[in-house]
């Protein structure tokens, strides 16, 4: 089976291609550049580079947020038009569970989490057992301090995984002291190819009605049907 994988849901761009759960190549970005620009010629570069053409795509897999509200759209819309015209299925899987897969080593409770802006995270709570991945506390939009509390009445050591890392590491050593573990470098970038893996035995999304995983609404969506709620109160 040919998976093709598409992440933009932040500002890591990950295309990566899996033939017969065999990784066969991955293009990874970590800069500010516009995913709408960029992710077409990245899946077509990859595709050539290993031989493969769209008709020979078995699956696509796509990480449908939480994260950057235009990135999640621009990978759910090309993934599902892609999916579409080729008339294969399409996987959504969450962004947070893609990065829990760096986590897979370690034997503790796995914390992915991105920052959402004033003092809020999208967060989830993951343990891997058996190889399998297992969500222990459903992920939420919640604010940072919160989470931390709810995660030290556990008494569990907890790997702290987020491109957003350095923004909360001295609230994480507040609330988590030792039962922290905040690993260095790259392991805090999703990986393309994790993505493919996890959604390589999901059932298939029905392609039109695959939404993304925002876990809040958008800052104007939100601030519309709050106007739309004072004008029913005051009507």
């Amino acid at each position: 089976m040919n998976i093709l994988a598409m992440d933009t849901s932040n500002q890591v761009l990950g295309v990566a291609i899996l033939k017969d759960d065999q990784l066969i190549g991955k293009v990874v970005t970590n800069i500010k550049k516009n995913h709408s620009v960029r992710l077409m010629p990245a899946i077509d570069q990859l595709m050539y580079d290993v031989n493969m053409t769209p008709d020979q795509l078995d699956k696509i897999v796509v990480a449908k947020g939480p994260g950057s509200y235009t990135g999640v759209r621009i990978g759910l819309a090309t993934a599902k038009s892609m999916a579409w015209a080729l008339d294969i299925p399409v996987v959504g899987v969450s962004s947070l569970e893609v990065l829990a897969y760096q986590g897979r080593f370690f034997n503790s409770y796995v914390c992915p989490f991105f920052d959402a802006r004033r003092g809020l995270v999208f967060a989830g709570l993951y343990r891997w057992n058996n190889s399998e991945l297992e969500l222990i506390n459903e992920e939420k939009n919640i604010l940072m301090e919160n989470w931390l509390q709810e995660l030290a009445m556990t008494k569990k050591e907890v790997v702290f995984l987020s491109p957003d890392i350095e923004l909360h590491q001295e609230m994480i050593q507040e609330y988590m002291g030792d039962r922290a573990v905040t690993p260095n470098g790259y392991v805090h970038m999703a990986d393309p190819a994790h993505l493919a893996l996890a959604g390589s035995n999901q059932e298939p999304d029905v392609t039109h009605t695959l939404t993304p995983n925002y876990l809040r609404l958008a800052e104007a969506e939100a601030k519309w049907l709050s106007t739309q709620r004072e004008k029913q109160n005051n009507g």
